[in-house]
């Protein structure tokens, strides 16, 4: 697929993907939508690591609402199973660890594409925006499914009803993020993160994701049985053997990814 709305750059193990339509605050189309989902894919093959962001000003400001081919008459039940479902999907069970690094606001459904990665990282100047009840909907895009795990009902409700803006210091104090990082050293600061995930033990991390999301549908007992399922599997790797031999040695490790 030839990339219009979105711009891709895969370079030492980690794949940099961009939402590129920085004159309209990166703002969700119908072809966005597919880029994304295809640039998601691609990269889970030939990256080690992922981030999100945005060019320009903003992160996402969620639906464009004067895109011709997703608004109007709009079906919004279709485009939501169609169009965000295959997106945010390949967001979320991307295989390989993923960071939205938030460079300016999120809102809507682009708040919660963000909230789809494994991570997110913010510039304080961010803020995130459920803004649907203004015009007479609720969160969607995951919305209703993120927030109260994140940051409790309490919170996610009041976000919901009111539609306040969430400034990027309140979303890391209350859990929705991971953290805020001042302007002037954000993109050093994700980049850095970036790196330590792109050159780290990849199927270790995969184990992480699986593990931690999968423990809201288990008791105690059958998460100790995943998690002793998963450490075998991950025992039995490279990337074990080389961090050990790397701790005896006392150097950093090798990691490859397998």
């Amino acid at each position: 697929m030839e990339y219009q709305a979105v711009h891709l750059d895969i370079t030492d193990n980690l794949a940099v993907l961009t939402l590129n339509r920085a004159d309209k605050m990166n703002a969700l189309t119908t072809r966005m939508r597919a880029e994304i989902t295809h640039a998601m894919k691609h990269a889970a093959r030939h990256a080690r690591a992922i981030v999100l962001t945005g060019a320009g000003k903003a992160f996402c400001s969620g639906q464009d609402l004067g895109d011709a081919s997703s608004t109007g008459k709009i079906d919004l039940e279709r485009a939501l199973r169609d169009e965000y479902e295959p997106m945010l999907e390949s967001v979320y069970n991307c295989p390989v660890p993923t960071i939205a690094a938030v460079n300016g606001p999120a809102a809507g459904a682009g708040a919660n594409l963000a909230l789809c990665a494994d991570v997110v990282i913010a510039t304080e100047s961010a803020y995130f925006l459920q803004a649907f009840a203004r015009i007479g909907l609720l969160p969607d895009a995951g919305g209703t499914w993120f927030m109260p795990r994140q940051m409790g009902f309490a919170k996610a409700m009041g976000a919901a009803l009111f539609a306040d803006k969430i400034s990027a210091k309140q979303a890391d104090d209350w859990g929705l993020i991971w953290e805020a990082v001042a302007d002037d050293a954000f993109e050093a600061h994700w980049r850095k993160r970036a790196a330590y995930l792109a050159n780290g033990p990849t199927a270790g991390f995969a184990a992480i994701k699986q593990a931690i999301r999968g423990t809201y549908d288990k008791t105690l007992p059958q998460q100790l049985a995943a998690e002793a399922h998963l450490q075998g599997e991950c025992g039995r790797s490279r990337d074990f053997a080389e961090g050990v031999v790397a701790f005896l040695e006392k150097r950093p490790p090798n990691f490859e990814g397998r």
